[in-house]
């Protein structure tokens, strides 16, 4: 039971604020709670800034933690109503559509940690409102179909855990690359005179068999740089578990993953996905990349990457998986370049834009603009459907998804 203690003893309500943030997704032990007792202690309890940073300093150790924590603490301990402000967050009202707007996802994950499943308080109506309402849930889609399509920003920590489930069983196949080498088969079109006359050696130089050969394949490798600005934390989180799987699934058809994160500097995070445990994997790239959550300077790290990574991993076709926003800070003439070179490198590249999941989406933005041209996929990718779309855009060189639209409309605008 998660709700307020009536024993106003600090021990308590620290102890219980400490259990209201494991349940929203933080890593806290009773260790933890216990040095926080002992901080508050030392520290003293005279003003409620100290107090707030005395606890972040012991219970936040990622930066993505931070506006979780700050809900709670804003919650728990600064709005004596918090149960009434939360449940018209949970809850649906009836409203303008216009004028409806979504919590936060650090709050409503915050909602969950402190409700634990609570229930809203009836609200007497008067004899003439009560009407009853009968819905037809014999069509109804299941809560697996929900989840699929439900935006990664929106989804509480229970909906977070599920679509993490999910993410681990999907699949990135790939078909292999057909080179120039030849390999022996019988099955081939093309005749292995070598290997003919050098059977015919052992029958006295007469032909008994033809042997033949056909082109030799190869799997191709897989590229992801990731952008983990404060726009696309979130997303990226959800689209680096499915990389996880893929790196970690056998029969896939690539020869190596390599995973970058990127948001003001390029951080290489291949080893830490070799990590079978996911979250000791994306804690540790989380670890690694210093800028998560930070500002955004696509150009920059294009660059980086392509002087630095661009001749190591992009060999021998190499397919991108770009995921960002296209929000750029930088430059965008060079952003344009930067996008031109590696397109260039690459096989194909694949940009995966959480922005499309808006029906009236513009490629409004320099960023996007500059980028969009040197594509030659452009998908969604805000929830688990948009991700199983994106194996089809991977394996079929012929997709294109959004791409063709947006340019109409950039060449249309302009």
């Amino acid at each position: 039971d998660l709700a307020l203690p009536d024993d106003p003893k600090l021990l308590v309500n620290i102890t219980h604020f400490a259990r209201a943030l494991r349940r929203a997704g933080l890593p806290i032990g009773p260790g933890r709670v216990q040095t926080a007792i002992q901080a508050v202690a030392a520290a003293g309890f005279d003003r409620k800034a100290d107090f707030y940073w005395t606890l972040h300093a012991v219970f936040v150790n990622r930066p993505e933690e931070r506006q979780v924590f700050n809900q709670v603490f804003r919650l728990y301990w600064r709005d004596p109503r918090f149960m009434e402000h939360m449940m018209s967050l949970m809850l649906p009202s009836i409203r303008n559509v216009a004028e409806e707007k979504a919590a936060e996802a650090a709050a409503k994950r915050a909602a969950q940690a402190l409700l634990d499943g609570a229930e809203a308080p009836e609200r007497p109506q008067p004899e003439s409102d009560r009407t009853e309402i009968v819905i037809d849930a014999s069509n109804t889609a299941s809560n697996d179909e929900r989840l699929r399509h439900l935006d990664f920003e929106q989804m509480s920590v229970d909906e977070a855990k599920a679509a993490r489930r999910m993410l681990a069983r999907l699949s990135l196949p790939v078909t292999p690359l057909q080179t120039r080498r030849l390999r022996p088969n019988d099955l081939g079109n093309r005749p292995d005179w070598r290997r003919t006359l050098r059977a015919a050696i052992r029958t006295g130089g007469e032909i008994t068999r033809l042997h033949h050969r056909k082109p030799a394949t190869r799997a191709p490798a897989l590229v992801v740089l990731c952008d983990i600005s404060g726009s696309m934390a979130q997303y990226s989180r959800m689209v680096l578990h499915f990389i996880h799987a893929v790196a970690n699934q056998q029969g896939q058809g690539w020869s190596q993953v390599h995973a970058f994160t990127f948001g003001t500097r390029l951080t290489n995070i291949t080893r830490h996905l070799r990590t079978r445990d996911v979250d000791s994997a994306l804690n540790a790239a989380g670890a690694q990349a210093q800028d998560w959550k930070g500002g955004t300077r696509i150009a920059s790290c294009l660059r980086s990457f392509n002087v630095d990574w661009s001749r190591r991993v992009l060999a021998q076709g190499a397919v991108v998986v770009l995921i960002t926003d296209g929000l750029d800070r930088d430059d965008p003439a060079q952003l344009a370049h930067e996008a031109e070179r590696l397109h260039l490198s690459a096989r194909r590249v694949v940009w995966v834009n959480p922005l499309l999941r808006w029906e009236d989406f513009a490629p409004r933005a320099r960023g996007i603009q500059a980028l969009l041209p040197h594509v030659d996929c452009l998908r969604a990718g805000h929830s688990i459907a948009s991700l199983e779309a994106l194996a089809n855009a991977v394996a079929d060189p012929a997709d294109r998804g959004e791409k063709a639209r947006l340019l109409a409309q950039m060449r249309g605008a302009g």
